[in-house]
């Protein structure tokens, strides 16, 4: 297996600064646990308040940055994530244990978000509406414009640690916000790699911040007032809460699913086992939009589950920097054990 042996742990990003702390944080390579993938450091709290600060005075200018200049950051970071493509692959690959294939699809559609992110930047357009309902407003018309909402407060998750990250970043920087980002402990060198691009786009220090937390730390974005907006991507159990705590402010949230399927007797079996494989088994079933239930009619249950079982047998579980391989592990013990617990469950049935 190999590894990323780094001289030193990566800097965090603070507010256009590259900075340590006395809080070293080891990031686990999920495919050889004896083998850490690299490190970094949580912010302290102090580290925190400055982001924070940073984050308001820059909105300041954000707020007023024309759309050309937004459209070119963005087409700036998209174009470097695309000239560093194996790299944070590899890295993903090796922090997060998805499969090569799988992440390097990810870094593609980043490089999409943060593309699309300045075609937005530079289309927003506001409303004109005519308001000559009645003899008294004859000749009026009411106007609307789009204004930057103020500082975001981000949280990702673990499962696509480069393109959730994404969704959270480009949209903040096309709109004209400033943006702290938390992103996950268990794969945080991922998004790291990807401030040094961001740090490379000419935006104003403290536009973007990329800091590592204890859930602790991280928890205090949540109800802190100088965030505007809250973007968190997660568990429905924690964003709910988390909305429950946010007082005035904005809340975005992507939350867990519970997919299911059905296979009709009309289906085409052979497709639909195909398809059902990759929605089951993509990183080894670590995503929102996973399967997780099927509904098969009873007409085609056996021969639809002769082709399902067949195809899963067949899948390469493996090395997840192999290009050959299907399944890598879990992101670390606790899923692994938890989706063990499951299976046992099922089969106790």
């Amino acid at each position: 297996m190999a590894t990323i042996t780094a001289a030193k742990p990566h800097a965090i990003y603070l507010a256009g600064r590259w900075v340590d702390s006395p809080d070293p944080l080891t990031v686990s390579n999920p495919a050889d646990p004896g083998k850490p993938a690299g490190s970094t450091f949580h912010a302290t709290e102090e580290q925190y308040e400055e982001a924070v600060q940073a984050a308001v005075r820059a909105f300041e200018i954000t707020r007023k940055l024309p759309a050309y200049e937004r459209g070119a950051a963005l087409r700036t970071i998209s174009n470097g994530i695309k000239e560093r493509r194996e790299e944070i692959g590899r890295l993903m690959a090796l922090e997060a244990g998805k499969p090569i294939r799988d992440a390097l699809i990810e870094v593609d559609r980043a490089a999409l978000t943060f593309r699309l992110g300045a075609e937005e930047a530079e289309r927003m357009v506001g409303e004109m509406i005519p308001l000559d309902l009645l003899p008294a407003s004859k000749g009026r018309v009411g106007i609307t414009r789009r204004f930057p909402v103020g500082p975001v407060a981000g949280i990702s998750p673990f499962n696509f640690p480069l393109n959730l990250a994404a969704h959270k970043i480009s949209p903040a920087i096309a709109s004209g916000c400033t943006i702290v980002l938390k992103p996950p402990s268990k794969d945080p060198l991922t998004m790291l790699t990807v401030a040094e691009i961001i740090d490379s786009a000419g935006l104003p220090d403290g536009a973007v911040s990329i800091l590592p937390m204890t859930r602790e730390l991280g928890d205090r974005m949540v109800a802190d007032d100088r965030f505007k907006l809250l973007s968190f991507t997660g568990s429905p159990s924690v964003g709910w809460r988390m909305k429950e705590r946010a007082d005035k402010k904005k809340v975005v949230l992507e939350l867990g699913g519970n997919a299911g399927v059905i296979v009709d007797k009309s289906a085409d079996l052979d497709w639909a086992a195909k398809r059902i494989l990759v929605g089951a088994f993509t990183y080894a079933g670590q995503v929102c939009i996973s399967v997780q239930r099927m509904f098969v009619h009873e007409d085609v249950w056996d021969a639809f589950m002769a082709r399902f079982a067949e195809g899963a047998r067949k899948l390469r579980v493996g090395d997840p920097t192999d290009p050959e391989t299907d399944v890598g592990p879990m992101v670390d013990a606790n899923a692994a054990s938890r989706t063990q617990r499951w299976v046992d469950e099922a089969v106790a049935l």
